[in-house]
């Protein structure tokens, strides 16, 4: 791989146009989740945990659909690639399209899942904060995947700025109204989680209707031809599922594995679960941020391959791991530095912080481990799905999380080991998922011209 890649500072600069602002915007996201969880941990321990634990069942329920419908991005990008634009707003109708066809699965799978918190163990106190925080960000699913797929066609076709605009306006909405609804400020009730979960439907709401004024601008319709979009295609949708469906598989087992080892890991007690909240809040400021990248790089890539492009791939993929390796290499040595301040955080105003200190303390020494390798994951992955590489992607990515998952029920459920030892072993995961994301990039089999002509088939 290494003698294909050369640096070109054109399309580093191409890349961080097209980057930053998903950066910005998935910053805003991750600004969002810390938000809340932060008033949560301001309220106990308990609020925390069960904000966490909910947030993470909510994603894992709707995951496999985000991951189909953002595939819109690569697809967006390779027909721009290929000239055919009036093709790109035809794929956000079929994703809207599959969006209200899937709504009716949505609701039962909020009706089983909203039951697994009190079959994995948790605090009764726990589980009842877990549900009600569950259900309702789950009534606003339908609007939040369409905006996934709104949003990644939107950075598909390298407008990343309207991405940015309407997320930051989002969170905008979204802090003070939290704050106003959790404590009850203004006249307003204190609501606690219930009135997180309502604040990020409404900011939800509010930046959907900001990328639909977007997308129905004049300027916008008449070089896309946008209102010539609105029916469906089934060769584009046909060519959405074959190559979305992996993607939306490998979210959501992967999801799921996650979903289950964290779980399993709140199982060890209050203490631990808390733990894990404070460490996965300062990964979430880490790794969505990152993200962006991911998407830039899923986006210049796929514009590339629909051109039939690869010297430009190659200069995609040095300019990602410059960008994303500089980015956790500086973030691993924060974590590492000032793990105990950035610990403090969360400490509650009342009650004893020091057991929840050392162990969260502990696994920021992990995470400061493994941010390099999450870039060269985020890098590597961004390159193979703008490529079309789905279905490997799925069939690694999926195989080493669940062995991990294998791993952690003997170490928690079986062994006992405790909360180090099972920390230690998610670490070595993500390191193990890096090696092999960069042996696939170097074996160069997704450059096969016939493969890529497979791709773009419809």
């Amino acid at each position: 791989m290494l003698d294909r890649l050369h640096f070109n500072r054109d399309t580093l600069s191409e890349l961080v146009k097209i980057a930053l602002p998903m950066v910005v915007s998935q910053g805003a996201f991750a600004v969002m989740i810390f938000t809340d969880r932060y008033f949560m941990s301001q309220i106990d321990p308990t609020h925390m945990a069960a904000s966490l634990g909910g947030g993470v069942a909510v994603f894992f329920s709707f995951c496999f659909f985000s991951g189909l419908f953002s595939y819109a991005n690569a697809m967006a990008a390779q027909y721009l690639g290929a000239g055919q634009t009036d093709k790109c707003p035809k794929v956000v109708t079929q994703g809207i399209i599959m969006t209200v066809m899937c709504s009716p699965l949505l609701v039962i799978i909020t009706y089983f899942v909203s039951g697994i918190f009190e079959a994995m163990g948790h605090d009764p106190q726990q589980v009842e904060l877990e549900r009600s925080y569950y259900i309702i960000l789950m009534m606003g699913v339908v609007v939040t995947l369409s905006k996934i797929c709104i949003s990644s066609y939107f950075a598909g076709i390298g407008r990343t700025y309207i991405v940015m605009v309407c997320d930051v306006c989002g969170l905008i909405i979204n802090i003070p109204l939290c704050y106003i609804m959790v404590f009850g400020k203004l006249g307003f009730p204190a609501l606690g989680i219930v009135g997180a979960a309502i604040s990020t439907i409404v900011a939800t709401v509010v930046a959907f209707l900001l990328f639909v004024a977007f997308y129905l601008g004049k300027e916008h319709r008449e070089k896309f031809r946008v209102m010539e979009s609105f029916k469906l295609d089934w060769g584009i949708l046909r060519r959405f599922l074959r190559l979305g469906f992996p993607s939306g598989m490998e979210l959501f087992l992967n999801v799921a594995a996650f979903n289950l080892f964290l779980l399993m890991f709140q199982s060890y007690g209050v203490v631990q679960g808390a733990s894990a909240a404070i460490v996965f809040n300062w990964d979430i400021l880490s790794f969505v941020p990152m993200m962006g990248l991911n998407i830039g790089v899923i986006s210049m890539i796929g514009r590339f391959v629909g051109a039939n492009d690869m010297e430009r791939t190659n200069e995609v993929i040095s300019a990602g791991f410059i960008m994303g390796i500089a980015y956790s290499a500086i973030l691993a040595t924060i974590y590492i530095t000032f793990r105990y301040p950035l610990v403090e955080v969360f400490a509650p105003p009342d009650g004893d912080f020091d057991e929840i200190r050392e162990l969260s303390a502990f696994m920021m020494i992990g995470l400061s481990s493994y941010a390099m390798a999450d870039a060269v994951i985020l890098v590597s992955g961004g390159v193979l799905r703008g490529a079309g590489d789905t279905r490997w992607l799925m069939t690694a990515s999926v195989t080493l999380h669940w062995a991990m998952l294998v791993a952690q029920y003997f170490i928690i459920l079986v062994f006992d080991y405790g909360p180090r030892v099972s920390w230690l072993t998610f670490v070595v995961l993500l390191l193990s998922i890096a090696v092999v994301y960069v042996a696939r990039l170097r074996g160069g089999i997704w450059r096969d011209p016939e493969r890529l002509k497979m791709v773009m088939a419809e």
